[in-house]
């Protein structure tokens, strides 16, 4: 109220004698009270909102962020959050760029559609997708494959070379059964590309009793979860960065890995909780079995 009067008086060009007779407060107490007044005021949810939105590595929008404040105890709608956005310029930077990857022009054998963009299944280790992308360096490019469980939408292989031949996708999938050790009648999805059709692919697919799958020709929404999460990743990291060699980019994707996306990154296909928490809770919810054996 105070303030109020202050910026009044000063309106109306009151000498500071009389304003301070008018308020009967001393003229220190009058110029502390001015002082005050001209400090800007900090607002808690914003400091946490720009908190939230740099722990994202600059790449939530202002859907996530309603879950990460709500998460800090600030439960603001999405138009606040937005407004916020606007004010403190928090706004995700991408660009999109292309380089085709796929090669699914061969005489390999092309196996069925049998995932069938079945992309929720019950339980961990009953079908998982695979793909390979593209990463820019310094030293020319570096190639990631990946394998992710589509129960928890979880990275659980992945694989990176500075070529994409079949043993590169043989490793991400050894990394992933090393981890998880599936049982027979895993369904893994991919592409039509060469690596996922060679006989070293298809190899080991057999050699642990796995089906395979492969998309539809030219149709990339088959494999859309593997592909998603390559774009989050370049949006998220990759091209916010400039990688001087192979080393520094394969170290930085295996951080963005393990150390957000599995475990910290909301994913709205889980309804907002990370792929690692995900899988907490969910193995928390089965019904405890009670032996009949006394």
């Amino acid at each position: 109220m105070i303030h109020q009067l202050i910026r009044q008086l000063q309106k109306e060009a009151i000498p500071v004698q009389h304003s301070c007779r008018i308020l009967s407060v001393s003229r220190s107490g009058f110029y502390e009270a001015q002082h005050r007044s001209a400090k800007p005021v900090v607002c808690k949810a914003s400091v946490h909102l720009k908190a939230a939105f740099i722990a994202s590595h600059q790449s939530y929008g202002s859907r996530r962020l309603v879950t990460a404040m709500a998460s800090d105890g600030f439960h603001i709608g999405r138009y606040k959050v937005r407004s916020m956005m606007r004010k403190a310029a928090l706004k995700p930077v991408w660009k999109r760029k292309f380089v085709h990857t796929t090669d699914s022009k061969h005489d390999l054998p092309i196996a069925a559609n049998v995932l069938n963009r079945r992309f929720n299944p019950a339980a961990p280790n009953l079908a998982y997708v695979s793909d390979i992308t593209y990463i820019r360096t310094g030293a020319g490019w570096l190639y990631l494959a990946t394998v992710l469980d589509l129960y928890a939408r979880k990275v659980i292989g992945w694989a990176m070379a500075p070529s994409m031949p079949a043993q590169l996708v043989c490793d991400a999938l050894n990394m992933a059964i090393q981890q998880r050790q599936p049982a027979p009648g895993l369904i893994v999805h991919s592409d039509r590309g060469s690596q996922y059709a060679s006989a070293l692919y298809q190899d080991l697919l057999t050699e642990h009793g796995f089906v395979c799958s492969m998309s539809r020709k030219g149709n990339c929404w088959d494999n859309a979860v593997a592909e998603r999460f390559f774009l989050n990743l370049k949006m998220e990291r990759v091209w916010q960065r400039q990688y001087a060699n192979h080393a520094e980019a394969k170290a930085d994707i295996t951080d963005y890995i393990v150390g957000f996306y599995n475990c910290k990154r909301i994913n709205s296909a889980l309804g907002n909780l990370s792929p690692a928490v995900y899988e907490r809770e969910m193995a928390a919810r089965e019904p405890i079995v009670v032996s009949g054996i006394t």
